[in-house]
């Protein structure tokens, strides 16, 4: 395939993807729990570290839109795919990946957030394995200075693709439940095997957040079709 003919593609595929999105999300009802340290980093012009699992990307990214956040990207095609559109939304993208780029990827977001920029990235990513937490994010946010926070997201109603992510897109009308841990910070002199401890920390609060977030969103719709 040609380099234009692939271009073109992928302006489509970020056109089309942002227009489904937005048609899908003006059905969808966001809850959060969590917020206040993450506004008052903010007001204060500190900038975080956002953790997430891979499968729940898209809800966050309609959540988050026009905030300027950096977000990890992989370098792989499909990754390309997800640039295109995120960018729509707002989103500035950091390529690389533990496969690809991975050496370039960092240390775009350290750049980022030394410069002021909130950044995001998926642990668990780009190839998984799932809910497997590697501390890739927390090398970043130590050599940045900046902490970091766990987004953990609950649907009431999804799609699963069949993906290694078990990635989730919301059904129309449908919950999304988001849950954000209190900001943790990394010293830079924290040792690799204190990284290796706090991502192992991080993935439990992870799953322990996702489960609650998960709770509440179905919860809710219940009461919203009990109404």
């Amino acid at each position: 395939m040609s380099d234009r003919r692939r271009e073109r593609r992928f302006r489509w595929a970020g056109l089309l993807g942002k227009a489904l999105l937005d048609a899908l999300f003006l059905t969808v009802r966001f809850r959060t729990q969590g917020t206040a340290p993450v506004e008052a980093c903010r007001d204060a012009g500190r900038p975080l570290l956002f953790v997430f699992w891979h499968g729940t990307l898209l809800p966050l990214v309609y959540l988050h839109r026009r905030q300027g956040a950096v977000v990890l990207v992989s370098e792989h095609a499909d990754g390309e795919y997800i640039t295109r559109i995120i960018q729509r939304y707002g989103f500035a993208t950091a390529r690389g990946s533990s496969s690809r780029g991975a050496v370039r990827g960092l240390k775009a977001l350290i750049r980022a957030g030394r410069a002021g920029s909130d950044l995001a990235v998926t642990p668990d990513g780009p190839r998984g394995p799932a809910r497997v937490f590697k501390p890739g994010a927390l090398l970043a946010a130590r050599a940045a200075g900046v902490p970091v926070v766990t987004v953990a997201v609950g649907v009431s109603r999804a799609w699963r693709l069949g993906s290694w992510d078990g990635f989730i897109v919301p059904k129309p009308f449908s919950v999304v439940s988001v849950r954000y841990g209190d900001p943790v910070p990394v010293p830079p002199y924290t040792s690799d095997e204190e990284l290796e401890a706090l991502a192992g920390r991080l993935q439990a609060q992870l799953l322990e957040s996702a489960e609650r977030a998960h709770r509440e969103a179905t919860a809710s719709r219940a009461g919203v079709d009990d109404a």
